[in-house]
């Protein structure tokens, strides 16, 4: 199944709580933010590409392709998932964000079962009632679809997902993995709690 999938880790935005500090690249527990997330991704997908817009010479020292946008001027995090659509190679693309560390091990089974299960096109993660649309597996052949949403101004991501066969899978068990860091004070927070 993960040779079917290609890893999207979403670096690409301005960072603006952070101090304008590039997220991924920020310290958490001895590492950058983007390796834990590296680490836990690759093992549940074929190949890993970074969508970055910035600081591009940090990230390509992981040792994985950056892709930057291709819709400009900071579009959100949809014009990073449709360069890494346009990038990938592979039938299905897995989209996560560089600053959420503690990231499921088992997300990309778990939304893949759930899409194959009810012939989606998108699987969405849930935790409780709140969706989170930037944790998404979708077929890749949505590309186009979504460079004319983003060409015609379009820059939300649920608003966009749930044009298609989509589908929220809940993850209740492991909340924390959904938990994404956007200031100092929440990056020390979590820090301390684990």
């Amino acid at each position: 199944m993960k040779e079917k999938i290609t890893g999207i880790i979403l670096a690409g935005g301005k960072s603006r709580r952070m101090g304008g500090v590039d997220k991924g690249l920020m310290p958490f527990l001895g590492e950058t933010m983007i390796n834990w997330v590296i680490q836990r991704l690759s093992s549940q997908v074929a190949t890993v590409l970074i969508n970055a817009n910035r600081e591009i010479e940090s990230y390509k020292t992981y040792g994985l392709p950056v892709i930057h946008d291709e819709i400009s001027d900071f579009s959100g995090p949809l014009a990073g998932l449709h360069a890494g659509m346009k990038a990938a190679n592979t039938e299905f693309v897995l989209s996560v964000p560089c600053d959420s560390p503690l990231l499921a091990d088992d997300l990309a089974t778990r939304l893949m079962q759930a899409l194959m299960k009810d012939h989606a096109n998108i699987a969405v993660a849930k935790t409780g009632s709140q969706h989170h649309p930037v944790f998404c597996l979708c077929r890749a052949n949505l590309a186009q679809d979504l460079e004319l949403y983003l060409k015609s101004g379009g820059r939300k991501v649920d608003e966009w997902q749930k044009k298609h066969a989509y589908i929220e899978v809940p993850f209740d068990d492991n909340s924390s993995a959904f938990l994404n860091i956007n200031t100092p004070e929440e990056l020390k927070d979590l820090e301390s709690k684990i």
